[in-house]
């Protein structure tokens, strides 16, 4: 389950009663406006809590209630500012580890901090299951054919591409706008994604989801391409600096896909590494 909240304070009972009624395994809140006076790591009664909050200023904020029967471990990040919190819930019998996190991006958000937020998130994309929930403001992407108007957001479109993440969120959160998102690494990993409802006098609609993880598979031998590990700055370069025109000039249809494809797996042999 995962809330916008904006501004716990008034809330929190009407949330400890919706977690315990529905009995979620995690709940996920944005907009918490926590500061140092909440004490708040037992309110939620079974339930461990993990919060990042606003620093220097009022508002932000995320958290994190995981029920106490599972084993949890909080990821260290540097404190610069991103309103993101990272939990690595460990994996039962052959269930693989998942990183949960949960992030806000207050609108317009300076571009220094999203690239730190992109940062955050290139260091744990490698996770074998991963899901990232939140809410994000950025209205103007459209999610069915994966564009954007303004630049920010298609930076941010390309992120998540580069990170292989897919989004399933496909109803409007608030209003008629998609600012809240669930991202995930792998199909299958998530399901029965349903929005509707509100906490107290929230804007922003609730997202509930199952998370159903995976099954260990044993190592291969294979050899196969290692796309997180690619360098595709350099495979940008590379595809650019080919004189198209030049290349294709007289060729049928056939004969520039020959070439187009002989190009492309020219500089996938120098950026992709196998594994």
């Amino acid at each position: 389950m995962y809330t916008h909240v904006c501004s716990m304070g008034n809330k929190k009972e009407e949330l400890e009663a919706m977690v315990q009624q529905q009995s979620y395994d995690v709940a996920a809140i944005t907009e918490t406006w926590w500061d140092d006076s909440h004490g708040w790591s037992t309110a939620l009664n079974g339930y461990k809590l993990f919060r990042r909050d606003r620093q220097g200023r009022r508002g932000g904020g995320v958290a994190l209630y995981i029920k106490q029967t599972f084993d949890t471990v909080g990821i260290e990040t540097k404190d610069d500012g991103v309103e993101c919190l990272w939990v690595r819930i460990k994996g039962k019998a052959n269930k693989a580890d998942i990183l949960l996190g949960v992030c806000f991006c207050p609108p317009n958000q300076e571009e220094e901090m999203d690239n730190l937020f992109y940062k955050q998130l290139g260091n744990v994309s490698g996770s074998s299951a991963l899901v990232l929930l939140g809410d994000f403001n950025l209205p103007d992407i459209c999610w069915e054919l994966n564009t954007a108007e303004k630049r920010q957001s298609r930076k941010f479109l390309e992120c998540m591409e580069d990170n292989f993440l897919s989004q399933l969120v496909g109803e409007p959160t608030r209003g008629g706008t998609m600012l809240d998102l669930l991202f995930v690494n792998r199909d299958g990993l998530v399901g029965d994604v349903v929005v509707g409802g509100r906490l107290g006098q929230s804007d922003h609609e609730i997202i509930e989801f199952s998370i159903f993880g995976e099954v260990r598979r044993s190592t291969s031998k294979t050899l196969a391409l290692d796309f997180r590990r690619a360098d595709f700055g350099l495979f940008r370069i590379l595809i650019q600096s080919i004189p198209w025109e030049a290349a294709l000039k007289n060729k049928r249809v056939q004969e520039s896909w020959a070439c187009l494809k002989a190009e492309i797996l020219r500089a996938q042999e120098q950026t992709v590494p196998v594994c």
